[in-house]
């Protein structure tokens, strides 16, 4: 019984723990980084599939949590949340495979074929839209540079803030906001050139300074 209450008061404490806190407790119990693992994990592997595809993403992902721990001594533990920092390194290796990456969104790109079919009912023409609008957007997306892709796609689909951004890629906020706005603008102009609107990286992000 009392092993029983141990247990679960340890697993309490760990839940409740800041990932500063646990990466600290990793430097004297490196078993303890795996706990950053289960709470980022799948996270990070949903972009990296957006990005490379399933292929390519585990094997990422894995990189990215070897390189992280093998980095702890050096993580700035006055920021208690570690997402930017384990989307910086994905995304530095992720623009490391920048041929993959494009190879990715070119077969997206080229997937999509408008059907034939006359007297399309709402939800049909609705799906066909948004499979449309993917292919232009991942067609878009290999026109960007690998810089102002990795800061639109950090907001976009990472759902990190700008200073998160700024942070995960060691860049000036203004930076930020440039990148971002030129890239945001090279999608636009896709989506327009193409007759599309509508859910695009470039319209679901936000700015957030926090």
């Amino acid at each position: 019984m009392g092993d029983a209450i141990e247990r679960a008061t340890a697993a309490t404490i760990t839940a409740s723990s800041s990932d500063a806190e646990v990466i600290e407790a990793s430097l004297r119990v490196p078993e303890r980084f795996g706990e950053l693992y289960d709470r980022y994990a799948a996270m990070l592997y949903g972009y990296a599939c957006q990005r490379v595809g399933t292929t390519a993403a585990e094997d990422l992902v894995a990189d990215t949590f070897l390189d992280a721990f093998s980095q702890r001594q050096r993580y700035d533990l006055a920021r208690a949340d570690a997402r930017p920092w384990l989307y910086g390194i994905l995304a530095n290796k992720i623009s490391r495979r920048g041929r993959t990456e494009k190879i990715h969104y070119r077969a997206i790109a080229r997937a999509w074929q408008a059907p034939t079919v006359e007297g399309l009912a709402e939800r049909v023409a609705d799906q066909v839209s948004a499979q449309a609008q993917r292919g232009v957007l991942a067609a878009a997306l290999c026109r960007l540079s690998k810089a102002d892709r990795n800061v639109l796609l950090l907001v976009a689909w990472g759902q990190l803030s700008y200073v998160e951004v700024a942070q995960a890629l060691d860049l000036p906020l203004g930076t930020v906001r440039s990148r971002l706005h030129r890239a945001r603008r090279t999608v636009r102009a896709a989506l327009a050139e193409a007759g599309l609107a509508g859910a695009a990286p470039e319209s679901q992000a936000r700015e957030r300074t926090s």
